[in-house]
């Protein structure tokens, strides 16, 4: 609930504050002394839009500033504010109430400030739209549409067809995403079949060649050796005659010509027959010069062996060389980029299912949800028909005591019947609906304003007066078990008077049983009835007119109600009838 307000440079309140209690309150004043602005500055604190023409003409900046209690709200609302105090880093005060300020310069730039932190105006919103709840002559204009009336329906409706609108909420958007894929799916057959063919040609080549990890390098590595045989057999040729005696392989070699090894042999014989013992220690390293010569020359041996002899040898790598160069001119740099891209070339053709079997498991996909969605349309449907026969029966008897006893609300709901431009027709028993985000129905209120009239659109059928008490009627039902919110009512008696001013009074008190309610009025029959009267004071000074809000006592009370009654004043007359109504008022309350 609101607690306290404070206002400082706001239209033609320079600087006011006002506490606010439990039940019902009442605002009055004389025309222009600034009771509108009491609610415009709710409205600032609620988020909406700044109007820098609302600064006081001469100061830099409106400043709105508000402490809310969250004491006698739901668990869920509590919970609620709690996260999203916690998470702007927003503090209670002291005694646990929320502060909210709102400010607007001149040049039309406002801030914002929740428990002592700077934060966007819409997170004000989000303190509180749960808290407060501010009706103008403006809700009787939004009262007359059509998603206003379905809002206040499904509100009345409570929390089991909360539930269906929920369920039906998440079916169609399975059934939409469902559809949308469907339609991609349809739409992209061709590209799908396409890319499809490309991969599985690609794959095709790929395995065809069969290229191993890392054999381009290889080839490279080999084409140059083979390039090069001739030296090679020369050179390892040469080194092994060189070592062993040329053999066979030296045929140019002249009489005689022995090979290391020969002489190493020679050589050791000689040492080895020597009687000098230094000499003959050098033997056991020639011995194992030998051997190692033997292990060199036995390697050359083997290499020699191992050339390839096959003159066609060098012929089928480069034919294999070329074969792995297409590969690389149009896959990836090397063999090894080839591989990759034929694995993910593999894993995405597998994603891809163009097959007539892949797009009819989609279109049964579509249809099932479209069954669900159906069924859920429908029950969310029978229960806003229900709701809206109870509706209309409750606002209707609400009406008979707003001196409207002849007229009777009926609270129409019907189908939506898809157009030719929609996107998303619903099948629902046979017909085609729109599906919207609330559901397949519109909501109608339409009113018979007397025995005998027809039932025509609010709009039509109703004065500016009998919208007003349409919508107080329908606030007092839709308060029903909802306890702990600030309501808030802005000449919600406009055009209204005599008896039906007693009447909207009298539900305002009621109404102030289960919520804080705070009224704008100009009718001393509906401020009678209030708990607390604050009046809005206005005093021509030097520097123009000045504001003010302040709590009447008992006696300031009968002196503005005597004003109220026909501008009697402070008279006999005026405090006689004043008095009279405030004790007719107060019985009423107690009864």
């Amino acid at each position: 609930m609101l607690t306290e307000l404070r206002i400082d440079s706001l239209g033609a309140i320079a600087s006011a504050a006002a506490q606010f209690h439990e039940g019902f309150t009442v605002l009055t004043g004389e025309t222009g002394a600034g009771k509108t602005m009491v609610v415009t500055s709710l409205h600032l604190l609620g988020g909406a839009r700044a109007d820098a023409g609302r600064v006081r003409v001469g100061a830099d900046r409106a400043v709105v500033e508000g402490r809310f209690s969250t004491t006698n709200v739901g668990a869920q609302t509590a919970a609620d504010i709690d996260r999203m105090l916690e998470s702007t880093g927003a503090e209670r005060d002291d005694d646990g109430t929320v502060i909210a300020v709102r400010t607007v310069a001149a040049d039309g730039r406002s801030r914002a400030h929740l428990g002592g932190r700077s934060v966007p105006a819409g997170v004000l919103a989000d303190l509180t739209t749960p808290l407060l709840t501010v009706h103008g002559q403006n809700d009787q204009l939004r009262l007359q549409r059509p998603d206003q009336q379905r809002q206040a329906l499904d509100e009345f409706g409570g929390a089991p067809l909360g539930s269906l609108l929920d369920k039906y909420r998440a079916l169609r958007s399975e059934w939409l995403q469902a559809r949308a894929e469907l339609d991609e799916r349809t739409r992209s057959s061709r590209e799908l079949a396409q890319e499809a063919d490309r991969l599985e040609f690609a794959l095709n080549e790929i395995d065809g060649v069969a290229p191993q990890p890392g054999e381009d390098v290889a080839i490279v590595a080999e084409v140059k050796r083979l390039g090069a045989l001739d030296s090679l057999r020369s050179a390892a040729a040469e080194a092994q005659a060189a070592l062993a005696g040329p053999g066979d392989l030296a045929e140019d070699a002249g009489p005689g010509a022995v090979g290391a090894l020969d002489l190493l042999g020679e050589a050791r014989s000689r040492v080895e027959s020597a009687d000098d013992q230094s000499l003959t220690a050098l033997a056991p390293r020639l011995a194992e010069a030998i051997t190692i010569l033997t292990d060199v020359a036995s390697d050359l041996t083997g290499y020699l062996e191992d050339l390839p002899s096959d003159p066609g040898a060098l012929d089928t790598l480069l034919s294999r060389q070329a074969e792995l160069k297409t590969l690389t001119r149009k896959y990836a740099a090397d063999v090894d980029g080839v591989l990759d891209w034929a694995a993910q070339a593999r894993e995405r053709l597998g994603r891809i299912d163009v097959s007539a079997d892949a797009l009819a498991s989609l279109a049964a996909r579509v249809d099932s949800a479209a069954t669900a969605l159906a069924e859920a349309a429908s029950a969310l449907s029978r229960a806003r028909a229900k709701s809206a026969g109870k509706l209309g029966k409750a606002v209707t008897a609400e009406l008979a005591g707003l001196a409207m006893g002849k007229a009777k609300l009926e609270v129409v709901v019907r189908p939506m019947p898809a157009t030719a431009q929609d996107s998303a027709p619903l099948d629902v028993g046979g017909a085609a609906v729109h599906a919207g985000s609330a559901g397949v129905d519109e909501v109608e209120f339409r009113l018979a304003a007397h025995d005998g009239a027809p039932s025509l659109m609010l709009g039509k059928s109703a004065s500016g007066g009998e919208l007003s008490r349409v919508m107080l009627a329908l606030e007092v039902v839709l308060a029903g078990a909802q306890s702990g919110a600030t309501m808030v009512f802005d000449e919600v008696d406009a055009g209204v008077g005599g008896r039906a001013a007693v009447e909207i009074g009298r539900r305002l008190a009621r109404l102030a049983r289960t919520h804080q309610v705070i009224v704008v009025t100009h009718l001393p029959q509906v401020a009678a009835f209030a708990d607390t009267h604050l009046v809005v004071d206005k005093v021509d000074g030097k520097r123009g007119a000045d504001s003010g809000v302040r709590t009447l006592t008992d006696d300031e009370r009968v002196v503005e109600l005597a004003r109220m009654l026909a501008g009697l004043g402070d008279t006999e007359t005026g405090r006689a009838h004043a008095e009279e109504l405030l004790a007719t008022a107060s019985l009423e309350r107690k009864s």
